[in-house]
C-alpha cells in the first residue's frame, strides 16, 4: 500500500476505480502530470500522492465545483493528508505533537479520526493525541480539525481548519445557493 500519500480520496462503493481515474485527471489540469493514486483494499477508499500541496488541491476542487460542477461525478470527498505515520499511538501523537503548535493559543480544536482495518479504538486515539494539544476543545464549532485517518498501517494526520476539506455534495450545494 502507498505509504507516502497526501490526499485520501472516496467515492461511491463499487466506482474506486472511476474516482481513482478523475482524481489522476483532476490531478493533471491542476498541473501534477505525474500524481499517483491508488485503489485500496478498503472500499470506497483511494489514497493520491501528488507534488500539489493537498491544501491546494483542496481549494482548486471547490473553485472547479463552483464553475463546473459536472467535472466531479464520482470522487465524494478530498482529504488533505500532511504527514503519514505507522498506525501506532505514538506515532500518532508524535505527528500531531510536531504540528500542534501552528494552532493560536486563544483557537479551539476537535479531533477527527476515521479509522479502517485497524484495531486501535477511537477514544484511545483521541486520548492519547489530546495531550499534545493544549487548546480548548470544542466539539461543535471548532476553529481547527486534528484529522487522524487511519488506512491498515498507515495513519494519515492533519492539523488544518474546517474548510480546508472538500466535499462534492457539499461544494454542490453551496454552489448551487
Amino acid at each position: 500500500m502507498m505509504n507516502d500519500f497526501n490526499l485520501l480520496v472516496s467515492s461511491p462503493r463499487f466506482r474506486e476505480e472511476d474516482a481513482f481515474g478523475e482524481i489522476l485527471d483532476l490531478l493533471d489540469a491542476f498541473g501534477d502530470p505525474d500524481a499517483e493514486a491508488e485503489v485500496t483494499r478498503v472500499a470506497g477508499i483511494i489514497l493520491a500522492k501528488t507534488s500539489i500541496h493537498p491544501v491546494t488541491v483542496v481549494e482548486k476542487l471547490k473553485g472547479l465545483v463552483a464553475s463546473e460542477p459536472w467535472e466531479i461525478r464520482y470522487v465524494m470527498r478530498v482529504l488533505p493528508i500532511e504527514k503519514v505515520v505507522p498506525a501506532e499511538l505514538e506515532d500518532i501523537s508524535g505527528a500531531v505533537g510536531s504540528m500542534a503548535a501552528r494552532i493560536p493559543e486563544d483557537a479551539s480544536f476537535k479531533i477527527m479520526v476515521e479509522k479502517r482495518h485497524s484495531d486501535l479504538h477511537s477514544r484511545e486515539i483521541i486520548d492519547y493525541v489530546a495531550q499534545e494539544v493544549k487548546r480548548k476543545v470544542d466539539l461543535e464549532n471548532p476553529s481547527w480539525i486534528v484529522l487522524v485517518e487511519i488506512v491498515g498501517r498507515h495513519a494519515g494526520v492533519s492539523v488544518v481548519t474546517p474548510d480546508k476539506f472538500f466535499s462534492s455534495v457539499v461544494a454542490k450545494r453551496e454552489s448551487a445557493d
